[in-house]
């Protein structure tokens, strides 16, 4: 062979190889939604897309807008589009399964992204739910030992509703069983929606001539809707009501009291590590040698999966100073509407 040709053909080769590796370096992640209109969601997305800007990687995304059909075929989407890693936000865990299995198959990494998807070949990422529900139920009780409960729980597709659930009733079951508790109302709220909340509740209150003394529920959303029919019936403030999410308008209700607590989970923090999980995982960590990583078997299938959890805060009237410090909401946001000198951290 020609000794220029060879050169030539070796130099093209090695530039070839080099384009290449370029090429993979260049990662990205794409993101299913279930429903980003929620105010939650934004959060999590401005965490994750800082993690991926900083890395030199692209974000690409899809909002199933509550449809479990359209979550599938967004997955799909997201494998065409080329995504090295997947992180999910199930709308239906179960429904979902198809769409994961085939990303897996490609090759692609899978995070579970908040709500549990029961497949060991996805990694699991998520605050502790079932603690939530603990301090959920331990604000409420503190507050209210005795009398009618309203339980409202979360959608009946997302299995965070029922961990939830299963951490408030660790809390409450040894006052229910003593009767010094009464279930007097338990449902669960379809897709998380206030309005479902609020209609349940309306329910619940109508089938007890009112006779409600504690609302344990289950995120800022649906506490949102029970205090709205709380209101309605001259008993917000009176009442108390457990929410999660640490959601502006909550905390404000907070400050105001006419809601007990809402379990603070950093959204900032749980999109941080799944943009990190996903880095990780695109560039061929194994899923149980992911930085920080352990094994999780809780789920109603027992499936042992490699998982991070993150620890919530319980945000009361006491402590609304710690959001504000955090950066999370501003003082001007908690306080709207408090009477001065009601409430510390708005002093």
């Amino acid at each position: 062979m020609n000794k220029f040709l060879a050169v030539l053909l070796c130099t093209t080769v090695i530039s070839s190889a080099a384009g290449a590796a370029l090429a993979q370096d260049k990662l990205t992640v794409g993101v299913s939604w279930n429903n980003f209109q929620e105010e939650r969601w934004k959060t999590d997305e401005a965490a994750i897309k800082a993690v991926l800007d900083a890395a030199g990687a692209t974000y690409i995304s899809a909002d199933a807008q509550s449809s479990a059909g359209k979550q599938l075929t967004d997955i799909e989407s997201l494998i065409s589009q080329g995504a090295d890693a997947i992180i999910v936000l199930a709308q239906d865990s179960d429904a979902v399964g198809p769409a994961v299995a085939a990303a897996v198959a490609e090759g692609i990494p899978v995070v579970g992204y908040d709500r549990l998807i029961e497949n060991p070949d996805a990694f699991y990422l998520t605050f502790d739910n079932k603690e939530v529900g603990r301090m959920q139920a331990q604000a409420v009780f503190a507050a209210q030992p005795t009398g009618n409960y309203v339980f409202i729980k979360g959608n009946g597709a997302d299995p965070n509703a029922d961990f939830l659930f299963a951490g408030q009733m660790e809390v409450l079951k040894p006052a229910i069983d003593s009767g010094a508790i009464k279930n007097v109302g338990e449902a669960y709220t379809d897709n998380w929606n206030p309005e479902v909340a609020q209609a349940n509740m309306e329910q619940f209150l109508t089938a007890n001539d009112n006779k409600v003394d504690a609302v344990v529920a289950s995120n800022d959303g649906t506490a949102g809707g029970a205090i709205a029919a709380l209101t309605a019936q001259g008993l917000a403030g009176s009442v108390p009501v457990s929410g999660q999410d640490g959601d502006h308008a909550a905390l404000n209700r907070i400050a105001l009291g006419t809601q007990t607590v809402s379990v603070w989970k950093d959204a900032r923090e749980l999109g941080k590590k799944a943009a990190e999980v996903a880095l990780e995982l695109a560039g061929g960590t194994a899923l149980d040698a992911v930085t920080g990583g352990t094994k999780f078997s809780g789920g109603p299938k027992g499936v042992e999966m490699n998982s991070f959890f993150i620890a919530p805060v319980a945000i009361t009237k006491d402590n609304l100073n710690v959001v504000i410090d955090a950066g999370w909401v501003t003082k001007d946001v908690v306080c709207q509407g408090v009477a001065a000198g009601t409430v510390a951290a708005c002093n």
